[in-house]
């Protein structure tokens, strides 16, 4: 059996992505906050007061996966947990005055780094990678919930 050509294996060129953005990220952005975390920051920048639950929605992770997040930014000091006054079961998260300043620090180096990311391509060609991207990712998601109806774009 011959060798299968890995260049059409989108989950080998997604890992070949990731390998490059994990790197880029160490370099550029931080070795001490990963993108999962400035994700979470940035969904509470957004949205200040979410629940755990949903900042997990909001930024694609599984709920163990934002625990842990959450539970690392809460020793960094960069969000405090605060009771909801409607729900006494449920934690409101805020961002401190340090996450919201590693937010704002974070948020230039990431501008910086997804220009030299994104260099190889045209504007035109990000925009359609973009759109390209997004729709495989949102299609992926779909199919962690057999649940919910797969929607194909023709």
């Amino acid at each position: 059996m011959a060798a299968v050509d890995l260049a059409t294996h989108p989950g080998h060129l997604a890992r070949r992505l990731q390998q490059a953005h994990y790197l880029l990220w160490n370099t550029m952005v931080s070795e001490e906050i990963t993108s999962p975390q400035f994700a979470v920051l940035n969904a509470l920048v957004a949205e200040p007061g979410l629940d755990q639950r949903t900042v997990g929605e909001r930024v694609g992770l599984d709920r163990s996966t934002v625990a842990d997040v959450i539970g690392r930014l809460g020793r960094r000091e960069l969000l405090d947990k605060v009771r909801d006054p409607q729900d006494a079961r449920r934690f409101l998260l805020r961002l401190t005055n340090e996450g919201l300043r590693t937010h704002r620090k974070l948020t230039v180096r990431t501008a910086r780094m997804n220009q030299v990311f994104l260099a190889p391509l045209s504007a035109e060609e990000q925009a359609q990678f973009f759109d390209l991207i997004r729709r495989v990712a949102d299609a992926a998601e779909h199919l962690r919930n057999a649940a919910e109806p797969l929607t194909t774009h023709g």
